[in-house]
């Protein structure tokens, strides 16, 4: 490995970043006037299809209805076999209205890009531009997975390794990136291990007798009930978890009658399960049925719960944290380049990372006086388009030094 030629590199693509950013802002903002949920990001799809057959890059042929997936072929003959690091960028958007004011606001009604994924998708975009100009200096081959449906289960991930992504193409590292609000931009922040939680939905149906309220004694409460449903299930965390492993159960729903003066039939609530170990997953997910059916049957009503099983641990392989650590400090400087605490979101990149080594970064889309409403999935979401220009050099770099280290 040439350190130094590697450190000439990165200002290449310092440079080079520097140089797309203003198209990296305009598919951006295209990206985010135009949102598509899960599973239904046709235009999108065309977007970046056609940005990519304009670089000279070819798609592969489909693998899922949306979504795309793509090869740099890099020209320079390696050292040690022809190895392959894929980056990732999901596509979809979430179903809300945007509260923003600026002048690239979603006109799909109940629609917006309030996770970043615009950001995500135009950061790859920009990164496939850069390696383009420099695939005969890459030493292997760069695969651009731009993923549908990771906001909604089971999520556009799964579907593509079902369909054969990895036995087609057979990665050696995987790289995904995500905005964080929280981080300054300019700043990455990296965490070995796992990283992200598993999260379960959790749907409950209590049923009982209805019957007038000021005569509670003559029917069975399923209201009663649900409220000590929820109370018990925040007891779980506490009691059955251990006190040092990360567990969230949130009750985030309830419905039930209509009327101050009828006692309902039937109550419904919904909610999530977050852990970061599938033993406790397994676990909590046992004694959460238990205690719903124990509850429900000391307050005679009967008491229904499915749990959805979502997205698994996202787990970054130490090793390549490391070397991602230290690729990014080469990149961005140390005093840019943090260490992050495991977060309880979910995420299906955690998918790939079951069957490649790969990481998964945090990147810095923040100010310093960050407006206290500018976060994740809300509808005043409105990350730094600077960071535009640190994802897509920082993407290019990292596939190209992850290729030298791999010969």
């Amino acid at each position: 490995m040439n350190t130094e030629s590697s450190f000439d590199f990165s200002g290449q693509i310092r440079a080079r970043a520097a140089e797309v950013f203003s198209e990296v802002v305009s598919l951006r903002r295209e990206i985010h006037r135009h949102p598509e949920l899960s599973y239904e990001e046709v235009k999108t799809t065309a977007l970046i299809t056609d940005f990519l057959l304009h670089l000279g890059i070819t798609p592969e042929p489909p693998m899922l209805h949306t979504g795309v997936v793509a090869v740099i072929r890099g020209g320079k003959k390696a050292s040690s076999g022809h190895h392959l690091v894929a980056l990732r960028a999901d596509i979809d958007a979430l179903p809300l209205n945007e509260e923003n004011q600026h002048g690239f606001c979603s006109v799909e009604s109940g629609k917006m890009h309030a996770c970043g994924h615009d950001m995500h998708t135009a950061m790859l975009l920009g990164a496939a531009k850069i390696l383009s100009e420099m695939k005969e200096q890459l030493p292997g081959d760069v695969l651009l997975i731009f993923q549908p449906a990771e906001e909604k289960a089971p999520g556009g991930a799964k579907p593509f390794l079902e369909a054969g992504l990895f036995e087609r193409f057979k990665p050696s590292v995987i790289i995904g990136q995500h905005c964080f609000p929280n981080v300054e931009t300019g700043k990455v922040a990296l965490c070995k291990g796992s990283f992200m939680a598993a999260a379960d939905e959790l749907y409950f149906k209590v049923t009982g007798q209805g019957g007038h309220a000021s005569a509670p004694h003559k029917a069975a409460d399923p209201v009663l009930a649900a409220a000590h449903i929820i109370t018990a299930a925040q007891h779980l965390v506490s009691r059955v978890a251990p006190p040092h492993e990360p567990a969230v159960v949130s009750i985030a729903s309830i419905h039930g009658g209509n009327a101050t003066n009828v006692i309902p039939r039937q109550v419904t609530m919904s909610g999530t399960m977050r852990t970061m170990n599938e033993e406790l997953r397994s676990l909590l997910q046992e004694r959460l049925c238990l205690m719903v059916e124990h509850v429900a049957a000391g307050l005679g009503v009967e008491a229904e719960v499915e749990i959805r099983k979502g997205y698994p641990v996202l787990f970054n392989n130490p090793d390549v944290t490391e070397k991602a650590e230290m690729i990014c400090t080469e990149y961005l400087g140390s005093t840019n380049v943090l260490t992050s605490e495991p977060i309880m979101t979910a995420e299906d990149f955690a998918y790939y990372l079951q069957e490649c080594p790969g990481t998964f970064w945090q990147i810095g889309t923040g100010v310093e006086n960050k407006d206290k409403n500018n976060t994740l999935h809300s509808p005043t979401f409105n990350p730094e388009e600077r960071s535009l220009e640190t994802g897509s050099g920082l993407l290019a770099y990292a596939a190209f030094r992850f290729l030298e280290l791999l010969n």
